[in-house]
């Protein structure tokens, strides 16, 4: 199978995930309006309203994710690491993500575990390099440190889905182990992978630059037809500002500027779940099937897991639960 019969084999998965995403952000959305009018109603402060129903929004929003995540994130990513390794995959890919799933992690749990400890062994190596930007010194190093900052959170975030999918391929091998070769596979094959971040950001800015549009433009037209929440909002955040002494500054207290943010910020949401619904996974087929050609390839062993232990404290003690 090639990169695009996987995808188009487990985008089942993304789809599913696209309705639950759907579903968190109407309710975060429905809270913030609801919040903004009850407080404006009762209290005279709608802006402490909408704070309020963007808490409320935002931790639901959380708790739904992480049941997806558990239940179709890691399922598209144990059925892409069959389709890359086996090159071929199930009628009900669904379905049988699903049961791998249950059967790698017995429990949410212990798959959240995992995926804490992968993103940690692979923040800790990424600190260390942002370390480097800082020593610039200035304005120059702090430049540096936050753009090298941004792309590891990036790579890490396909580093650990790949990971990940190790930790599926090697089936027979505890969690812990196979947490460990995946880690190290990047540390013996960077140059390799290193190669697929390329066409990571070339994606990720395309994506950007069409579907942020779009959506910025759209969202921009639906508010500029209720000109009067805005102008709400401005005036709250005014009074709040001139109760502490202080200025509201631009951004806040103009109620264009407030539309604008708005729908950048519709615009920034609605690309964040779509890229990653429809344009992730594309670019994850490619990623892991390079990074699960170099493992299996080379399997790594406790030589190259000792080499890894000097440089996270993580990694040691996953190593430690791997012997």
């Amino acid at each position: 199978m090639d990169n695009l019969e996987v995808y188009k084999k487990t985008l089942g998965f993304s789809l599913r995930r696209l309705g639950w995403d759907i579903l968190s952000v109407a309710i975060l959305c429905a809270l913030c309006v609801a919040g903004l009018l009850i407080g404006d109603q009762m209290s005279d402060n709608g802006a402490v309203g909408l704070l309020i129903g963007l808490v409320l929004g935002l931790v639901v929003l959380a708790f739904l994710l992480r049941w997806v995540s558990y239940k179709y994130k890691a399922g598209q990513i144990a059925m892409m690491t069959r389709g890359v390794t086996e090159g071929t995959l199930p009628d009900d890919v669904i379905g049988e993500g699903k049961r791998i799933v249950r059967e790698r992690f017995v429990t949410v749990a212990a798959f959240f575990a995992v995926t804490r400890v992968i993103r940690g062994v692979f923040n800790e190596i990424g600190r260390a390099l942002t370390k480097l930007g800082e020593s610039v010194g200035g304005d120059t190093g702090n430049t540096v440190s936050s753009v090298i900052s941004s792309v590891i959170s990036v790579v890490v975030a396909y580093l650990c889905d790949c990971c990940l999918g190790w930790v599926f391929y090697r089936r027979d091998e505890k969690s812990a182990r196979a947490t460990c070769e995946g880690a190290v596979l990047f540390f013996k094959h960077w140059k390799t992978l290193a190669k697929n971040m390329a066409r990571v950001f070339v994606f990720a800015l395309a994506s950007l630059a069409v579907i942020g549009g779009v959506f910025f433009g759209i969202a921009y037209l639906v508010f500029s037809r209720f000109p009067a929440w805005f102008e709400v909002l401005a005036r709250e955040f005014i009074e709040i500002a001139a109760q502490d002494g202080a200025e509201a500054s631009k951004l806040l207290s103009d109620p264009h500027s407030l539309m604008l943010l708005a729908a950048a910020a519709v615009g920034v949401i609605l690309w964040l779940i779509l890229h990653s619904v429809f344009v992730r996974p594309f670019v994850l087929v490619g990623v892991l099937r390079n990074y699960m050609a170099a493992g299996i390839g080379d399997v790594p062993g406790e030589s190259a897991f000792a080499a890894l232990d000097s440089k996270s404290r993580k990694f040691r003690q996953l190593h430690a639960e791997a012997v």
